[in-house]
């Protein structure tokens, strides 16, 4: 927005990135959505609350499978970008996580704007209707919703079926990285850090209370 810098320096270009070794392009595509406009703060709003759900929600505690979902999607979203003209993946990459999350909220109500009230699985068509709607093109939306359902049937789907198995497996590198360590159950803890040593003075001021 400052013109430090321009889409132009940005935006997916396969020829500059495996010619030029312009290899930061890979990674901005993802990052710009716009200039300044409803689009972008509807992008931006989008991002944020179904990114946020999907930490709290069916990736809590597995921020290593979180990032890993964020690889496999920008991934094969980038194989598809070296086979047709398109510029900018970050709006695909919202769609993606908006999918995901609501194929996995199925039975969750929605209410788009007060006029569409529609169930969390039409979410992402109702979001390209209202793309094509503002005079936008739908292949981005339509790479998203495809990237996020070959993810939810590659994690959620295949796993349960009759002779399935989990094919996206987690590199140990980024469980390394992003996971809290699991305590080692042969670890001896000092006896002042036992529970039964701990001062009980303040326990009758504090509840427990269900989740």
């Amino acid at each position: 927005q400052l013109e430090f810098i321009t889409p132009f320096q940005l935006y997916f270009n396969p020829d500059l990135i495996f010619r030029k070794f312009q290899i930061w392009r890979l990674i901005t595509n993802f990052l710009f959505f716009g200039p300044l406009g409803f689009s972008f703060f509807f992008n931006m709003i989008f991002l944020y609350r179904y990114c946020r759900m999907l930490e709290e929600g069916s990736f809590r505690g597995r921020t290593a499978d979180f990032v890993f979902m964020f690889l496999f999607g920008g991934f094969l979203m980038t194989l598809f970008g070296l086979f047709a003209s398109l510029f900018f993946l970050g709006q695909a990459f919202t769609i993606m996580l908006v999918y995901v999350w609501s194929r996995r909220n199925p039975y969750i109500r929605m209410n788009f704007f007060g006029l569409l009230n529609f169930q969390a699985p039409f979410l992402p068509w109702v979001l390209m209707g209202f793309s094509l709607l503002l005079g936008n093109s739908i292949i981005i939306d339509l790479l998203g919703i495809a990237v996020g359902h070959i993810y939810y049937f590659l994690e959620d789907v295949f796993p349960n079926q009759p002779g399935g198995k989990k094919l996206l497996l987690t590199p140990g590198i980024l469980k390394l990285v992003f996971d809290t360590p699991e305590e080692d159950p042969n670890y001896n803890r000092l006896p002042e850090d036992h529970p039964e040593n701990q001062p009980r003075d303040q326990d009758h001021n504090h509840q427990q209370h269900p989740q």
